[in-house]
Formats: C-alpha cells, sequence, structure tokens
C-alpha cells in the first residue's frame, strides 16, 4: 500500500516538474518575461526542496518520532492563526503570502483525553524562521502541500472503496480482510464508532513542540497493580519456561498503537480457550474492584447497610475490620430488630454483652435463635411437673417464671418454669376450680362453690374471697385493676381486684353465662341463650343483643371495635362492637367452635370436627384450613398465637405446630406416648419462649401433668455457667 502511494507521490512530483518545463517554454516563445539566472537557480532549488520534504514526509509515517508513532496513515496539514492572509498592498501589487505547515502528531498515551489532538506548538524558533524565510517559498512548494492533501483523500476514497469490496466478497484473503479490519480501528476507535470530523483517535494531552517530543508514561496495568498495593509479580502458570520468541512478541505489541494493541487483543481472545479466558479474568478483575463502603462518609455507609438483610449484614461483618465496626453498629441492629417486629431490647436480667457487640444485635441474634428452635425443635425433652393426681386439670396461666394450674381436685399449684418444682399449692376453694386469670404475681380463681379468691401467689396467701355470685362461676376476664366475672346464675358481676369489692352487677342473660371479654371499657358475653351482649359496666346498660345464633355459645373474642362469637351452631359471627350489626357470617367449620384468638384482623379458630381455621374478618374470607395428613385427628381443644405461629392442642394427644401465614404444618410440638388411646392435650399456654401443656387422660392411660418447653435454652445454659 505504502509502496503504490509513494510511487503517486513520485508521479505527482514529476508532473510538477514537466508543468514546470512547459512555464519555461511559455516564456521563452515571448508570453511572460523570462526571469533571470538567479531567479532560475532559486525555482530550481524551489524543485528540489519540494522532493525533499516529499521524502521527508515518507520517511516520518515509517519512523518513530521520538519514540511516538504516528497514528494515522497520513499527517495533518494546519496553519496557525497568526499568519496573516494575502491581502492588498499599497502600491496595488499583492504581496507574498505567508503560511507555515504543522505536522499532527498522534498520541497514545495518555488516556485522560480520549479523542483529543496532540499538536506541535511552535518554538520561538520556528516562529522566527517563519517570519523570516516564509518569504523565499515559492509557489512550487504550495503545489508540493496541496498535493499531499490530494494523496490523503486519495487514501480516504481507497478505504471506502476497499470496504464496499469486502461487501461485494472482493478482499477474499485473511490478509486483505486483516488490514481492513486494522484501517477501520484507526479510524473508528477501538469501540467502532467514527472519530469526530477532523480528528483521529489520541489519548494526548496537551501541545508538543516539535523540537523536543515528551512522551506521557503509559498507565500499565501493572501500574494499576502497584497502585492497588499489590506485587508487580502476579500470580505466573507454572507451565514450564516460557515459549521462544516471547520477548520479541511482546515488544512488536509495544510498538503498536492504541487500536493495532485493541485489534490484536480481541484476534488473540477470540483464539483462546476457556480456562485461559478464565484465567484473565481471575487476573483482571480484583484490579477494578473497589471497596465503596469505606470510601462513602460512615453515615451514608451505614444507611447502605441497612438494606442489607441481617444474614447479610453478619457476611458482611467477616470482610474486614472496617465493615465489621458499621456491621455492629448499634442503631443499624435497632432498625433490624424493628422491622422483626422485636420492639425491646436484650433483657437486664441477662448477661450484659461485651462492648464491642451491638446490644442490639444481640437481642436480633437471640430472637432468631428461639424462633428456630421454635419452627425445628432439638431433641432435648420437656420439663415434666406432676401433680393434681389423676384429676383434670381445667385452667392454665402462667407469668415471668412462674406457673399456675388450676383442677376440679379444689387446689390451685404454683410452679416454678425454670426448676419444674411445686413451690406452693393454693388451697381454700371448696368445689372445683374452673377458671383463672393471672398479672404478675396476682392469681384471680373461680370455682363451683360460687365464689372468686384473690391469691398472692409468691406467698400463697388468699388475699380477698369475693363473694356475690349464686352458682358456679365460669368464665372471667382481667383488664387492669378489673375482673369481670360470669356465672351460670346468668349474670356478670365486675370486681375491684385491690379491694374485693363488687363494683357493677350484668343482669340481661335468660340462661347460663359461658363466655366474657372486657376491655377496659365494654364488656361482651356469651350464653348459653343464644345470645351476645355488649354492656356498659358504668351504667350497668346493655348497649346491644347481638341476635343470629341458633344454639349456645361458647367463644368470644373482642379487640374494641369487633366482635367474634363462636357457636354450637358451627357458626362464627363477627359483629360491629359499636352498631351490634352482624358484619360477616364465617361458615366452615362442622362441629362446636371451642376456642378463638384474635389478633388485628387475623382470627384463628379450633374446633370440635379436628380443623383449624384461619380467618380475615374483615373481608369474611378463610385464609386457611390447618388440615392434611398431618391434621388431627380429635376436636381440638385449645389455641395459641404465638410469634406467626399457631399452636394447637388436642383430645387426640398432641400438640401441633403451624406456619400462620403460609397454613403449612410444621411438626408435632408435643406427642403423648398414649395418644389415640386416652391421652388427652387440655390446655396451653405459650410465650414467646415457652411453652406448657396440661396433659392427662380420662381413663387412665395417662397421668396428669404439666410439659413445660423453653426455646432459649441456650442463654440459660450461660447464665448457669
Amino acid at each position: 500500500m505504502e509502496g503504490r502511494h509513494r510511487e503517486r507521490r513520485e508521479e505527482g512530483d514529476e508532473e510538477t516538474i514537466r508543468e514546470q518545463e512547459r512555464e519555461r517554454g511559455e516564456q521563452r516563445d515571448g508570453s511572460p518575461k523570462p526571469k533571470s539566472g538567479t531567479k532560475m537557480e532559486e525555482e530550481d532549488e524551489g524543485k528540489e526542496t519540494v522532493l525533499m520534504k516529499a521524502s521527508s514526509r515518507d520517511q516520518a509515517r515509517s519512523q518513530l518520532i521520538n519514540g511516538h508513532t504516528p497514528i494515522s496513515a497520513s499527517s495533518s496539514l494546519t496553519s496557525f492563526p497568526f499568519i496573516s492572509s494575502p491581502h492588498q498592498g499599497r502600491g496595488g501589487e499583492d504581496e507574498e503570502e505567508v503560511r507555515v505547515a504543522i505536522l499532527t502528531v498522534e498520541d497514545e498515551s495518555c488516556p485522560s483525553e480520549p479523542f483529543g489532538t496532540t499538536q506541535f506548538e511552535p518554538t520561538k524558533d520556528d516562529i522566527g524562521h517563519a517570519e523570516s524565510g516564509g518569504e523565499g517559498k515559492e509557489d512550487g512548494e504550495m503545489e508540493g502541500e496541496e498535493e499531499v492533501a490530494e494523496e490523503e483523500n486519495e487514501e480516504v476514497e481507497e478505504a471506502a472503496n476497499a470496504e464496499e469490496r469486502e461487501e461485494e466478497g472482493e478482499l477474499a484473503s485473511p490478509e486483505a480482510h486483516l488490514q481492513l479490519k486494522m484501517k477501520r480501528k484507526l479510524d473508528h476507535g477501538p469501540d467502532g464508532r467514527p472519530f469526530p470530523s477532523g480528528k483521529k483517535h489520541c489519548k494526548g494531552n496537551g501541545y508538543l513542540s516539535p523540537s523536543s517530543l515528551v512522551q506521557a508514561t503509559p498507565t500499565t496495568f501493572g501500574d494499576l497493580r502497584l497502585a492497588n498495593g499489590h506485587s508487580a509479580q502476579r500470580r505466573r502458570v507454572t507451565s514450564g519456561p516460557p515459549p521462544s520468541g516471547l520477548q520479541d512478541w511482546l515488544h512488536t505489541f509495544q510498538m503498536w498503537s492504541g487500536p493495532e494493541r485493541l485489534l490484536a487483543l480481541d484476534e488473540l481472545i477470540d483464539r483462546c480457550e476457556t480456562s485461559q479466558v478464565k484465567h484473565m479474568m481471575q487476573v483482571i478483575e480484583p484490579q477494578f474492584q473497589r471497596d465503596f463502603i469505606s470510601l462513602l462518609p460512615k453515615e451514608l455507609a451505614l444507611y447502605v447497610l441497612t438494606f442489607l438483610a441481617p444474614r447479610d449484614l453478619l457476611q458482611a461483618a467477616q470482610t474486614c475490620r472496617y465493615w465489621r465496626i458499621l456491621a455492629e453498629d448499634n442503631l443499624l441492629w435497632r432498625e433490624k430488630c424493628r422491622e422483626e417486629g422485636i420492639s425491646e431490647c436484650a433483657s437486664s436480667r441477662r448477661r450484659r454483652p461485651s462492648a464491642a457487640v451491638s446490644e442490639w444485635k444481640s437481642t436480633y441474634i437471640r430472637q432468631h435463635r428461639i424462633e428456630t428452635n421454635w419452627r425445628k425443635g432439638d431433641t432435648r425433652e420437656p420439663m415434666v411437673l406432676k401433680g393434681h393426681d389423676d384429676h383434670v386439670i381445667t385452667c392454665l396461666q402462667f407469668s415471668g417464671d412462674l406457673i399456675v394450674s388450676g383442677s376440679d381436685d379444689n387446689t390451685l399449684k404454683v410452679w416454678s418454669a425454670i426448676t419444674g418444682k411445686c413451690l406452693r399449692t393454693l388451697t381454700g376453694h371448696t368445689g372445683g376450680v374452673w377458671c383463672s386469670q393471672m398479672a404478675a404475681t396476682t392469681v384471680i380463681s373461680g370455682s363451683t362453690d360460687r365464689t372468686l379468691r384473690v391469691w398472692d401467689a409468691e406467698s400463697g396467701e388468699c388475699v380477698h374471697t369475693l363473694y356475690g355470685h349464686t352458682s358456679t362461676v365460669r368464665c372471667m376476664h382481667l383488664n387492669g385493676n378489673r375482673v369481670v366475672s360470669g356465672s351460670r346464675d346468668t349474670t356478670l358481676r365486675v370486681w375491684d381486684v385491690s379491694t374485693g369489692r363488687c363494683e357493677h352487677v350484668l343482669t340481661g342473660h335468660l340462661a347460663a353465662v359461658r363466655c366474657v371479654q372486657y376491655d377496659g371499657r365494654r364488656v361482651v358475653s356469651g350464653g348459653y341463650d343464644y345470645m351476645v351482649k355488649v354492656w356498659d359496666p358504668e351504667t350497668e346498660v346493655c348497649l346491644h343483643t347481638l341476635q343470629g345464633h341458633t344454639n349456645r355459645v361458647y367463644s368470644l373474642q373482642f379487640d374494641g371495635v369487633f366482635v367474634v362469637s363462636g357457636s354450637l351452631d358451627t357458626s362464627i359471627k363477627v359483629w360491629d362492637a359499636e352498631t351490634g350489626g352482624c358484619v360477616h357470617t364465617l361458615t366452615g367449620h362442622q362441629s362446636l367452635t371451642s376456642g378463638m384468638e384474635l389478633r388485628d384482623n387475623i382470627l384463628v379458630s379450633g374446633n370440635a370436627d379436628s380443623t383449624v381455621r384461619v380467618w380475615d374478618i374483615r373481608t369474611g374470607q378463610c385464609l386457611h384450613t390447618l388440615q392434611g395428613p398431618n391434621k388431627h385427628q380429635s376436636a381440638v381443644t385449645c389455641l395459641q398465637f404465638c410469634r406467626g405461629l399457631v399452636l394447637s392442642s388436642s383430645d387426640d394427644g398432641t400438640v401441633k405446630l403451624w406456619d400462620l401465614r403460609t397454613g403449612a404444618w410444621l411438626r408435632d410440638v408435643v406427642a403423648l406416648q398414649s395418644r389415640g388411646s386416652g391421652g388427652v392435650v387440655w390446655r396451653i399456654r405459650a410465650s414467646d419462649t415457652r411453652l406448657v401443656c396440661a396433659a392427662g387422660s380420662r381413663n387412665g392411660t395417662e397421668e396428669t401433668k404439666l410439659l413445660v418447653l423453653d426455646f432459649d435454652l441456650d442463654e440459660k445454659n450461660k447464665e448457669t455457667d
């Protein structure tokens, strides 16, 4: 290619000489006045100057200029603005035009300006030469410069024609195809986009003097590794000695321009195997990774970390020391606890975590461990508390580390949830205990002896005996310092626990009162007369009588807005407490609804048909029916909500754990040895960390006992140590 270009330029120079010879002949024929001998010698010198400059331009394309290789096949000529244009002199004669041609050098060394153009900056010597010697330039030299520009245009047209020939299939040889790809790289840059008009891809920065070109230090991958604190000697492949000619190959690569290197790398990658490309990635990728967390201000870094899940935070803490400091931030873990509904930090009675560990983080980890123990369980056997002989445990309460069980043997027993020992037995009732309530260490019990008793669980003393009912006290509900009791005598009574005085009597039911709820403002009661009543205890007025059930009402729930009643007629009704209207009738159960639990708008109901159902009381829809292969085999006796879980006990001798959100069975928490043959779990009570079950049998196959399961044993063991 360069040979053909050189031949064209030599032909152009010869044509210029022949044209000038014809002009001399025309002068000799008498047209213009012939020039003097001195003038002729100057013209001959001008011709030689044109030829020498054309030859020097060819050499400039093939040689390095102070270590730089021009990126384009031809150099662009520009004129400086401080050189004046031709104008008319005072005498009317044209003054000679003075122009200076400047060679543009494309530099590939500096990555700061990918599309800049590095030019020669004229020195004082260059400017002085232009001012003093510019007048000596002849028209022949200017014509030579125009020919060079024409040759550049021809090269561009030839490249375009070559591309067209390639599209038509004319460039069939690999060498021609590779040469064309090289040309495209030179003209369009590494990403294939054309350069701005009049510019080639150049990474240079600033203007260089033609007398002293200074090459900027290239930023190589080795420099990048050193900047990142890594050794310049990276991991080598131990496959033997280096191949012969490796240094020559590397030297050749260094001699190429930027686009030429990119083209060579493209071809090299296409010829690599997968394992070789993987090796390159392992070497290159770590150098472009940045620890952005350490570069951010602490406040922003903590904000970013709030988007991580707790498990990811624990893994991030293992990255480095600074990440561990951020991942241990107390406010960060408080936010994570808030997202999980954990509102209290670790209990003050527990061992205080070390200063390096966030208290809220310790709280979160503890709660996560407890949740895992609930869902997956362990091999530990439950703690067994034996008492009440072979009598039935009719009611069960626990608060803190104290458990209180009531039985039809006329007594209540106080147990330690930690040691399992019976601390004291509460005696005084003359009939079986059928219901109880507990707050802190205060216990209230109702009996078939028609009385209520107020006990101090720590001392075992009976503080008050509440007289007034004329039949069995069947139900009660404690709120604050007041307790409301319902009796088979069809009345309800409101008592002051601290004084033992009866404050109000609510009358209106036509049969025994079976269930009661009290929120501190309103009393709701359900009875064997099929009715539900809403009361104002202060005025002793029945505000609403909710009629609709066709059989006895056995269970109630009240959240201040909605009243939910379960009946022997198999239905569950949702009522508006303010208007008394029936909002929804929930159908699906086949028998008596013996127990219910209400949280927000989610209702869980247990039925004698052996199923448990989950409802949305605002829409009236049944979300889940907890049944299937692992369902209960007999009537459900009791229900509890706990940590997004549902616990259900049954006459089949088991306690089952269900996922409230999905309705899936998780596991059997308790399974009596006599299950299926008379063993019964009568009552269950649960807190965040414990489950207490009252179990026995009706035929003597299982002795009466309490089973205590603690899901926070790891923390307990630490405290014991």
